[in-house]
């Protein structure tokens, strides 16, 4: 965070040292460093809520429901616009679309088979 070399901190050390006196000396030193990891802690607490916030503003800029929204509807503006077209054969014969009266061939009977060919 600061750029200190080791002789600027003995000086600054000696001069507390001379200034507090050397009873009050280890008092004011725990506080200051509870205080600059207050600090440090709160200055990252506000980066994490200012990344946070610039990502939500990315998402909102680039929200992928709206833009499927948008497509969405206009393909839905597109089919009702477009022309009708004749069914294609294999869609005549789907199940879905086949009468109900339309029945199968019987299948053969093959017990009547065996029946004849026992002596």
């Amino acid at each position: 965070m600061f750029d200190f070399s080791f002789g600027e901190l003995m000086v600054t050390a000696a001069v507390a040292l001379v200034v507090i006196g050397p009873e009050k000396l280890p008092k004011v030193a725990r506080t200051v460093g509870a205080l600059l990891g207050k600090a440090q802690r709160h200055i990252q607490n506000i980066k994490q809520d200012l990344q946070r916030d610039m990502q939500l503003e990315e998402l909102r800029q680039n929200n992928p429901l709206e833009e499927l929204q948008r497509l969405t509807h206009e393909l839905q503006t597109e089919l009702k616009t477009a022309p009708q077209t004749e069914p294609l054969p294999e869609q005549l014969t789907t199940p879905e679309t086949a009468s109900p009266t339309t029945q199968l061939p019987p299948a053969p009977n093959s017990t009547t088979n065996n029946a004849s060919s026992k002596p």
